[in-house]
This record gives structure tokens, sequence and C-alpha cells, in this order.
């Protein structure tokens, strides 16, 4: 994990950023933009692709938008859902999920039989337009 908050830092520092990360992640990538989420106040927006959830008790140090994408039939990473839903209700946070019908985790990756171009193409709309409201 701690490259990837390397990166992060880097990227808040560089001279060829405007100041606003966001952080986007598939999997385990939406894992880790879960906990860039909860380690860095800075993040300016997030959205993890079904990836696995903070620790409730953590969800109050998030102070970035987030869109969180799910699939339906992913019946292993949406088990940490509702938990997550309540703490990011309870604590005031501002985000979005979309549960995406009748997909397995993993539907936007175009490698494997999971893949689902529909579900796909309006999850990297919705993500490209997040992203302009909030890193914009």
């Amino acid at each position: 994990m701690n490259d990837f908050f390397a990166g992060f830092e880097y990227l808040l520092k560089s001279d060829d950023s405007t100041g606003k990360v966001g952080a986007v992640g598939f999997c385990y990538g939406g894992g880790v933009v879960n906990a860039i989420a909860v380690a860095y106040p800075e993040l300016a927006a997030g959205v993890p692709f079904y990836g696995r959830q903070p620790d409730p008790a953590d969800v109050s140090k998030i102070e970035a938008p987030l869109m969180l994408q799910y699939a339906e039939l992913d019946e292993r990473i949406n088990a940490g859902w509702p938990a997550y839903e309540e703490a990011l209700k309870a604590n005031g946070k501002t985000y979005v999920a979309h549960m995406y019908p009748g997909v397995n985790h993993g539907f936007h990756n175009d490698t494997t039989p999971r893949y689902d171009e529909a579900a796909a193409k309006l999850a990297e709309e919705r993500t490209i337009e997040f992203f302009k409201e909030n890193l914009m």
C-alpha cells in the first residue's frame, strides 16, 4: 500500500499537477482508492470499482466525494457494502453508489468473460462526468 500512497503524494506535489488529485481503481485497486480516501483528506475525488471497503470506524476520516461502483452478483465484495454505506451516511459523507444489475466482479475488464459492455460503458461515462465535476 505504501507504493500507492507514495504515488498519490507525488501527484499532490508535482509541478504538473493542478493540485486536485482523483483516484480510480478496479478490484484490488478499488480497495486502494478506499484506503487513499481514508488516509488522505487531500483526495479530491475517488471512484472505487468493486473494491474492498474500509473499516467503518475509519470512514469519518474520508473527506473526498466518492462514486462507488458495484456489481450486483459480486457477493464477496457486496457483503461489506451495507456497513460501509451505513458509516458513510452516519458520518455525513458525500457519495453516490451504483449497483450494476446482472453483472459480476470485473464487469469492466474486457479481457475476461465477465466483461459487460453496456455496464462498462455506463460506468465509464459516470466516472468521467464525476471527475469533471470534482477535479476541474
